[in-house]
């Protein structure tokens, strides 16, 4: 095996991982944290194509800095996630997907009302 199949293959793992997270997490914060982890097997995707340039024609410096844009991304993510959920937690006093899901629904308190 090449060391880009290895690096590629572990990203695709973190990749999987970070699905599995997303699809069985019922946090908020679980979900952002599996989120997290989808970005960086992205990175780490990026910087193995990037560092094995024979066969991809990359430069070390278009891999350092486009995982310098996904990590300024994923760090945006987490910055406004994280906003998101301390106001439903302020709200609700729960941060679970069920009361995100309530919070456009019928019957449900105005936020001005508070």
């Amino acid at each position: 095996m090449t060391p880009l199949t290895l690096f590629l293959l572990a990203s695709l793992i973190l990749l999987a991982l970070g699905l599995v997270g997303l699809i069985t997490r019922r946090t908020l914060v679980g979900m952002l944290i599996s989120v997290e982890l989808m970005l960086n097997g992205a990175g780490l995707s990026i910087v193995a194509a990037a560092k094995t340039s024979s066969l991809t024609g990359l430069l070390d410096i278009h891999g350092q800095l486009a995982a310098l844009f996904v990590m300024g991304l994923a760090a945006a993510e987490a910055t406004l996630v994280l906003a998101m959920v301390l106001l439903v937690q302020k709200r609700f006093g729960r941060v679970t997907t069920e009361t995100v899901t309530s919070l456009k629904g019928a019957g449900g308190s105005n936020y001005a009302d508070n």
